[in-house]
């Protein structure tokens, strides 16, 4: 038993248990294949493509460094999440401590938010290249790739913080079972005796404020990206415009699924099985990561042809 007596958490339990799909037990039996797959897949795709892109001198480009910091923060999301889950799955290692829990909560809003800044970057990226072309190599250099890193670490750090520290701050005094698999910020406040208004306020708040006003700023540049690509007169112009911008397009569909299924939580939770949420939510920590690197290993010819050489060098 625990009790602290600053009055940040008070409880008679010395952790948390994440009790998954407690409607639909049999789902842990068929996920945790393809799960284990799927993070196979997404630690050996994203280490390839950080491996290539750091031995092929052809690769030490801004876009490139920017893709490498996706794969990071792809690789560092799944080992948060998945890893606990396969256990929960395998060996019922339900508990989990309030630090592992907090620390947990504070990384999965970390990372999504440094993603959806990354790809704001991205698009900023692509919009220079494409409409700004001659000013792109003075504008988008190394430093300007060291700046926004520093910015995007600084804001996801910054204002993501408030959410662990919310919730530690709450009164936990009855029970510790959470229903999920994660330890997400609203499922865990909903086991307190507090009043949680603050906690649902700041994570939405923060969720709209950080990913939303990312997701209108890619718009502005895909918009004006296609405004000056529809210019182009130069045969065959049009096509190599569009494809220098689809591998990034099709990875935020892929990292928009989140407010999808954020939307998705509060609507239905009520009316379906919670179970339903809970899936998505995992799902959403692992198959971007898996599908991100491989998108863009197909896509880009620069990428294939960085791993083809380095295949033929290890041969």
């Amino acid at each position: 038993m625990t009790a602290h007596q600053n009055g940040s958490i008070s409880t008679e339990f010395s952790d948390f248990l994440l009790n998954c799909f407690v409607r639909s037990p049999s789902w842990q039996h068929w996920l945790s294949l393809p799960l284990s797959f799927l993070l196979l897949l997404a630690l050996g795709a994203n280490t390839t493509l950080l491996i290539t892109i750091r031995l092929e001198a052809s690769l030490h480009e801004p876009m490139y460094y920017l893709l490498s910091l996706l794969s990071l923060l792809d690789t560092v999301i799944c080992l948060t999440v998945i890893p606990k889950v396969l256990a929960i799955f395998w060996f019922d290692l339900r508990s989990i401590s309030f630090f592992a829990c907090f620390l947990q909560m504070y990384i999965m809003n970390c990372i999504f938010a440094m993603e959806s800044c990354t790809f704001m970057v991205m698009a900023y990226d692509r919009y220079v290249a494409i409409c700004h072309p001659l000013m792109y190599p003075s504008i988008v250099t190394n430093q300007f790739i060291v700046k926004a890193a520093i910015f995007i670490l600084a804001r996801s750090v910054f204002l993501t913080l408030p959410i662990p520290i919310l919730s530690g701050r709450l009164h936990y005094c009855g029970r510790n079972v959470i229903e999920n698999c994660i330890c997400a910020n609203m499922s865990v406040s909903r086991l307190s005796c507090s009043d949680i208004t603050i906690n649902r306020l700041y994570q939405f708040t923060a969720g709209w404020t950080l990913l939303g006003s990312d997701l209108i700023l890619i718009f502005l540049s895909y918009t004006f990206i296609l405004r000056a690509v529809l210019r182009l007169k130069a045969q065959g112009a049009v096509a190599k415009a569009l494809s220098t911008c689809g591998s990034h397009f099709i990875l935020i569909l892929f990292f928009s699924t989140v407010l999808l299924v954020f939307v998705f939580t509060l609507m239905v939770e009520k009316k379906l099985s919670s179970d339903m949420p809970v899936l998505l939510n995992i799902l959403h920590h692992v198959i971007p990561p898996a599908l991100n690197p491989i998108v863009y290993g197909v896509r880009t010819q620069e990428i294939k042809q960085g791993i083809q050489r380095l295949l033929k060098k290890e041969w």
